[in-house]
C-alpha cells in the first residue's frame, strides 16, 4: 500500500455526525511489528549488555516466557527479569547514548514501508502522531525525533539518585489497557478523532479505543479493512 492509496487519501476527511469536518486528529502507532518490521528490545539489550549477559537473562526469564501464553501477565514478568539481568547498575546516560545510535540503525533498516507511509500521510494531513509502545524510551525517543513524531508513550526505566538504572520498570509496561491509559492521559480531555495501528493482542484495547483501528500484519503489511 502506498501513499496514493484511496484509503490513505481519505484519512484527513472524516466527518462527524453533524457533517462538520473534524480536523483534530491523532494517529497512535504501536512500534514493534507495526511501524517496525521486528521486535527491537532484545537487539538493543544485546548492544547494552553483550550476548553472554543477555543469554543468561533470557534463560532466567524462560519460565515466565513459557507461561505467557496462558497468562499474559507473565509477559510483563519476563520483561522485568530481562531488564534486571541486562540494564541494572548501568548509567541511564549510557543507555540513552546507545539508544541514539540504535535509533539510526532501526530507522534506516527496520521500518515497515507501508506503515511508515501511513505515518507520513497523517503528518502531511496535519494530524498529531504518537508512538504508544512497550519499547523503552531510551531508544524510542530518538526514533520518534528522527521520524518527526509528536509524542512518545513508552516504557520507562527506574533510575536511582546516581543516574543508574535499577533494573526495574518505572510505572507499568505499556501494553494492553496501559496503552489506552497513557493515550487518554496525553489527550487530557481533548476531543480528537483517533486513528490507531497495531499488530498484536497487546494492541487490542488501543484499537478498540480508536475511531479507526487498523490491524497490521507483519508479513503482508497494513490490513485493508479497519476494525471500526
Amino acid at each position: 500500500m502506498t501513499a496514493s492509496d484511496p484509503e490513505l487519501a481519505s484519512l484527513g476527511r472524516v466527518r462527524t455526525r453533524s457533517g462538520d469536518a473534524r480536523t483534530a486528529c491523532v494517529a497512535a502507532f504501536d512500534f514493534d511489528g507495526t511501524l517496525s518490521t521486528r521486535d527491537n528490545l532484545l537487539p538493543y539489550l544485546r548492544i547494552v549488555a553483550g550476548t553472554r549477559d543477555l543469554v543468561r537473562a533470557i534463560a532466567v526469564a524462560a519460565p515466565a516466557l513459557a507461561a505467557s501464553g496462558r497468562d499474559p501477565r507473565q509477559r510483563d514478568a519476563a520483561k522485568a527479569i530481562l531488564l534486571r539481568g541486562t540494564v541494572a547498575g548501568r548509567s541511564e546516560a549510557y543507555l540513552r547514548d546507545l539508544g541514539v545510535r540504535y535509533a539510526r540503525l532501526v530507522v534506516s533498516q527496520h521500518l515497515a514501508p507501508d506503515t511508515l507511509a501511513r505515518l507520513e500521510q497523517h503528518q502531511a494531513d496535519g494530524h498529531a502522531t504518537v508512538l504508544v509502545s512497550a519499547s523503552l524510551h531510551t531508544y524510542l525517543d530518538p526514533i520518534a525525533e528522527l521520524l518527526g513524531v509528536d509524542a512518545v508513550l513508552a516504557t520507562a526505566l527506574e533510575v536511582d539518585a546516581d543516574g543508574r538504572c535499577t533494573g526495574e520498570i518505572a510505572g507499568a509496561n505499556v501494553r494492553g489497557i496501559e496503552k489506552v491509559r497513557r493515550l487518554d492521559e496525553w489527550l487530557a480531555g481533548r476531543e480528537m478523532l483517533i486513528h490507531a495501528y497495531g499488530d498484536s493482542s497487546g494492541d487490542d484495547e488501543l484499537l478498540a479505543r480508536s475511531h479507526h483501528g487498523v490491524r497490521v500484519d507483519r508479513k503482508t503489511g497494513l490490513a485493508r479493512i479497519t476494525l471500526r
